[in-house]
């Protein structure tokens, strides 16, 4: 199998700056050649040098039409690479895109550039969604004088709950939710969600679970009882999208509920619980965990679905 480093994103959103600076670590050379395919060029030009140093053999696909398997596959019988990076054009379909069977990605990363990222969101979200649904890392930069950083974390989360997302300035890296920037207050011993709430409490658990260790929450969910799970465990949860349908998802973490096995699914209930990280093993490792106080049934919200873009 050939080891592919897909990296996507749209025109000047800093692709080609990720590669060069990667190419220049240390940590990355081989002794065998790289392949690198660019899908369109940007401002950043590869120094003959740098791929000189690297073993990185250039090649640009114009036209998305010629990006096909077959033609893959005879880019890489004539340079016999052992690895291939693939700068990608964000204005292309990614959904529709087929490399050859022996080619498996390794890793996927978007870059965005933070300045023109509401453009790109309100204009052209089904193409970013495409990008972001698979990638593992997603990479903001140019972030400098941006003040709502936390709102394009949540809407990109939404998407893609696993990846590593990095928002970077002229100085590095910087935090992309602050404590302060919650619509709740997590000096109290008691949260109340509300949609908003829910939502942005799910995807700050996800990163940031000592916030929330020993915090009572209370929300209203839907119940969720996944095949295979402990008989007194289920997951009280809310669907969420943030473009379309086929981003929707079910938001929710595994609870400890003595009268779960009553519970029936899709049955909506107001949920009183305390959060603590721990070993689950759906998690691959700890996550957060609820053990509920109290589940009452209750009517369904007004609004059933949570909807990250109007947040």
């Amino acid at each position: 199998m050939k080891t592919v480093y897909m990296i996507n994103g749209f025109l000047e959103s800093g692709k080609s700056e990720f590669i060069r600076y990667t190419l220049e670590q240390p940590y990355f050379r081989i002794r065998e050649k790289t392949l690198l395919i660019l899908c369109e060029e940007g401002e950043v030009e590869f120094d003959q040098k740098l791929l000189k140093s690297s073993r990185t053999i250039l090649e640009v696909i114009e036209e998305e039409e010629d990006f096909t398997a077959e033609y893959l596959t005879a880019l890489e019988k004539k340079h016999r690479p052992e690895r291939i990076i693939i700068e990608y054009n964000g204005m292309w379909n990614f959904k529709e895109m087929k490399l050859p069977a022996n080619w498996q990605i390794e890793q996927q990363i978007t870059t965005i550039d933070a300045s023109t990222f509401v453009m790109y969101f309100a204009n052209m979200k089904s193409l970013l969604a495409e990008m972001l649904r698979a990638s593992d890392m997603i990479i903001f930069n140019r972030c400098d004088g941006i003040q709502d950083l936390s709102s394009y974390k949540r809407n990109v989360k939404a998407i893609n709950q696993q990846a590593e997302i990095i928002f970077e300035d002229a100085n590095g890296e910087v935090n992309s939710i602050m404590e302060d920037e919650l619509p709740y207050d997590l000096k109290q011993d008691t949260l109340e969600l509300d949609n908003t709430g829910y939502g942005i409490f799910y995807l700050d658990a996800l990163d940031h679970g000592e916030r929330y260790e020993g915090k009572e929450l209370v929300f209203t969910a839907m119940v969720l009882k996944p095949k295979g799970f402990p008989g007194d465990y289920f997951v009280p949860g809310r669907m969420a999208m943030t473009c379309c349908v086929d981003d929707m998802a079910f938001l929710g973490f595994a609870c400890e509920y003595d009268g779960a096995r009553a519970l029936r699914e899709r049955d909506w209930v107001r949920v009183r619980a305390v959060m603590h990280r721990e070993y689950w093993a759906d998690y691959g490792g700890e996550g957060p965990v609820l053990h509920a106080v109290s589940v009452k049934p209750c009517q369904a919200p007004d609004e059933e679905i949570i909807d990250f873009s109007r947040m």
